[in-house]
């Protein structure tokens, strides 16, 4: 399992560059799902159909929508590249675990498969979402107590790390300063993902 990590999936030539190499094989053979169910748009949300695009445009032929709220997530084991859209993570990780789809993709370490977060897609493939709750508590539509995520990756991404203007402060603290309070509660290190910034990992 290949995992790539952004804040915003495709934004950059860089980005595409990479998850291609993370692909490894033609485009035209894989066959690709996105996850829409982080946002109540679903597919028509527009950052998910510019993925859907953007895949296109790479040479992917075979792209679905996936919306795990309703569907079964044994669908994911007959794709080669699975696509975690954005939108609310706590709706998106409440949906992965409610459907089975945790341990589908827990399962499928050992196979040949790229996954790609992007933004809240990013966040639950890491240990827990503590961070979503401790920024964005508002957020939480589900009352969450446990905030276990994927932890398909040991990192802790914060995306749009540089957009201070999705993330106000009533007592005007910067997201920096915040970061370095819960990294200081928490005993952790939080990765810090830019607009344009990207992680790749191997798994297995």
């Amino acid at each position: 399992m290949k995992l790539l990590m952004t804040s915003n999936g495709f934004f950059t030539d860089e980005i595409k560059a990479q998850f291609l190499r993370l692909v490894g094989g033609a485009p035209a053979d894989c066959r690709v799902a996105i996850i829409t169910t982080a946002s109540p748009l679903k597919e028509q949300n527009p950052f998910a159909q510019k993925a859907a695009i953007d895949f296109r445009e790479m040479g992917f032929a075979d792209v679905a929508y996936v919306d795990l709220e309703f569907e079964d997530p044994e669908i994911l084991r007959r794709k080669d590249v699975i696509y975690l859209n954005g939108g609310n993570p706590f709706t998106l990780l409440y949906h992965v675990k409610r459907s089975g789809a945790d341990r589908v993709l827990r399962e499928m370490v050992a196979q040949d498969v790229v996954i790609v977060g992007a933004s809240a897609g990013s966040v639950i493939l890491g240990p827990n979402i503590k961070i979503v709750h401790f920024f964005t508590p508002q957020m939480d539509a589900f009352d969450t107590r446990d905030f276990t995520a994927l932890n398909l990756t040991g990192k802790l991404i914060f995306p749009h790390y540089d957009r201070e203007d999705l993330f106000p402060d009533a007592a005007n603290r910067t997201i920096e300063e915040r970061l370095r309070e819960f990294e200081a509660r928490e005993g952790c290190t939080v990765t810090r993902l830019k607009d344009d910034g990207w992680i790749a990992e191997i798994l297995g």
